[in-house]
């Protein structure tokens, strides 16, 4: 994808409307891409700066050539003009809260995402230590089991059937 995406940036390098670059999330970037969320890599977000938006599109050149170039301004309190009226109604009721009272709703809203990620983590090492105990329980049945003589028996099976199989020759050449 990062060769995609390179030209992508170049073909909009001279936008002055639409922004595309790429962030390295493990070093000076990190606290920029914990800002808004990115958890794995590539992360694609697009929309206003202060309230990014998870790309969910496809990731070849064309997909993302076409995903830009849809591009532009987004419902917001600095364009209600492009706003439904549902979406304007919402934004106006928002704008009475006071500056405390957005802190309050923002601040709840990151913990509930915070708390759905180390949910997720936690349930997600579950998992993770159940399959490994699920693999070393089967590893040990299976060697339990070749241990017992399977491969003799089924040696002994086979030798029988072919065994069988010579007999029931030998008395279709008598008849």
């Amino acid at each position: 994808m990062k060769p995609d995406w390179d030209k992508l940036m170049t073909q909009y390098a001279d936008n002055p409307g639409v922004l595309i670059a790429d962030i390295d999330c493990t070093a000076a970037g990190k606290p920029l891409c914990d800002a808004h969320g990115v958890r794995g890599y590539p992360t694609i977000k697009f929309g206003d700066p202060n309230a990014l938006e998870d790309y969910k599109g496809g990731r070849t050149l064309k997909d993302l050539e076409k995903f830009a170039s849809e591009l532009g301004p987004s419902c917001g309190p600095g364009n209600m003009d492009i706003c439904g009226d549902e979406e304007k109604a919402e934004i106006e009721e928002l704008m009475k809260l006071t500056d405390e009272e957005l802190d309050e709703k923002i601040n709840a809203g990151q913990t509930k995402m915070e708390e759905a990620e180390a949910t997720f983590k936690e349930e997600v090492e579950k998992l993770q230590e159940q399959y490994q105990n699920l693999q070393s329980a089967k590893e040990k049945a299976l060697e339990e089991v070749t241990e017992s003589g399977l491969g003799s028996l089924k040696k002994i099976r086979a030798f029988r059937a072919a065994e069988k199989k010579a007999g029931d020759s030998e008395e279709k050449d008598e008849l």
